[in-house]
């Protein structure tokens, strides 16, 4: 699934480490079936196009994850965006 968001507000003030992690948090407590890396350390597979630098803003910054089983483009982006923090606004969803 590859998402178009935002990030603006105090949001531009988190670090991409930071940025990666919150997607994480949001992505367990929804519930969304997010498939996790092999090996000793497994971790879950969220792919961004590039790092956004520490106090910028963006209004069009991509970001893929591979999910263990399919889920409606739509319920997906309602889950997600219902766990996200004011400032993180997804804009788009593709499957």
């Amino acid at each position: 699934m590859r998402i178009k968001f935002t990030k603006s507000g105090l949001m531009r003030f988190i670090s991409h480490l930071d940025l990666l992690r919150l997607f994480q948090r949001a992505l367990r407590r929804s519930g969304i079936p997010i498939d996790f890396s092999k090996g000793f350390n497994p971790h879950p597979l969220i792919y961004f196009d590039r790092a956004i630098k520490l106090g910028v803003e963006s209004e069009s910054e991509w970001a893929e994850f591979v999910l263990k089983e399919e889920i409606d483009p739509a319920q997906f982006k309602a889950l997600l965006q219902a766990n996200l923090p004011k400032g993180i606004e997804i804009r788009e969803v593709i499957k």
